[in-house]
């Protein structure tokens, strides 16, 4: 994993995973969202997208998996993260989280990533920036 000296501009990672029912429910019981357009397929058929999908910050939690376990990897301390919620997550749908390196703060030796998380489709659902502490050494 490598160090804040040895990070380089364009640097990138990703991590996919396809979201599960039971992943949808298990979130939602962590953090207490149970919003009915994620839990309850009656109610959410009549809502704005017709049928349930998945947490907004469940699927922009993955950006944490990328940050934190590959790039810059393990000792990675979040300091922030902007997101913008572009589209629905459905269940059963393949999200992709990927980050790349854009900036080098001096001198506190911090990194600025851009952060997307897309669909199978490639369809943009998550889009925004995180600032991290890589690992010093």
């Amino acid at each position: 994993m490598p160090t804040y000296d040895q990070l380089q501009i364009g640097d990138s990672a990703s991590f996919s995973k396809t979201l599960s029912e039971s992943d949808v429910y298990l979130f939602a019981g962590i953090t207490g969202d149970l919003n009915p357009a994620h839990v309850d397929a009656a109610a959410a058929a009549n809502g704005m997208f017709k049928q349930r999908i998945a947490h907004g910050m469940l699927s922009a939690s993955f950006i944490s998996t990328v940050l934190a376990m590959q790039l810059p990897g393990p000792g990675t301390i979040y300091v922030s993260q902007e997101a913008q919620f572009r589209a629905p997550v459905f269940f059963g749908d393949t999200v992709t989280a990927r980050v790349e390196l854009v900036e080098k703060l001096e001198p506190r030796k911090w990194a600025r990533f851009h952060t997307t998380v897309h669909n199978q489709d490639g369809k943009l659902v998550v889009d925004g920036h995180a600032t991290v502490i890589p690992p010093a050494s």
